[in-house]
């Protein structure tokens, strides 16, 4: 009994206790979804497509939108309640977060929404045809040689490890998609 009045008696502290804050956050930017729509879900399909896919990163604006959705899910669904039914695809998409910093030239530990944000405003330059002003939309802080990573977005080499856990992630999503649909149809027992 006096055990756990101990510890009931501790309760408030450790309820006041700080919290371990979350890992870095990023979100989306508002044109990442025209219309009705899940951002995430959209980001989850743009970048199995477009790393599984030959030549559907051809265009270095289309490139630079599907590494910052990579960057943006590698960052944000390791924290997304919605999302705690991928398993190893967390550890997939740190890899390949890594794997293409290392392919753009962006710095290892850049902040994520400066990555996200720099490279949806490279993608919307790239699309006006404005190579200047897609390496200034590039903040030195996170790609440390802009210039370059426009020209490396125009050839971007095989990522291996970026195709696969896109992959791998799009499957658990439509997985878990089925399973819901088939939980809602089948009859209450």
């Amino acid at each position: 009994m006096r055990l756990t009045l101990a510890a009931l008696a501790l309760l408030p502290v450790v309820a006041c206790a700080p919290l371990t804050p979350p890992g870095p956050t990023a979100t989306l930017p508002a044109d990442a979804v025209v219309g009705a729509g899940d951002p995430t879900q959209a980001a989850i399909y743009n970048v199995a497509y477009g790393f599984n896919n030959p030549g559907a990163l051809r265009d270095p604006a289309a490139a630079a939108r599907a590494a910052a959705n990579m960057e943006y899910l590698a960052t944000s669904l390791p924290q997304d309640p919605r999302f705690t039914f991928l398993g190893p695809e967390v550890t997939q998409l740190a890899s390949a977060r890594a794997e293409l910093r290392g392919a753009l030239g962006i710095a290892s530990d850049a902040d994520p929404q400066l990555v996200v944000d720099g490279l949806y405003g490279a993608s919307r330059a790239l699309r006006a045809r404005d190579g200047a002003g897609a390496a200034q939309a590039l903040s030195p802080a996170a790609f440390p040689q802009p210039a370059a990573t426009v020209q490396r977005l125009a050839a971007l080499p095989p990522l291996p490890l970026t195709a696969a856990a896109a992959s791998a992630t799009e499957r658990s999503l439509q997985r878990q998609q089925i399973d819901r649909q088939q939980s809602r149809q089948s009859p209450a027992r």
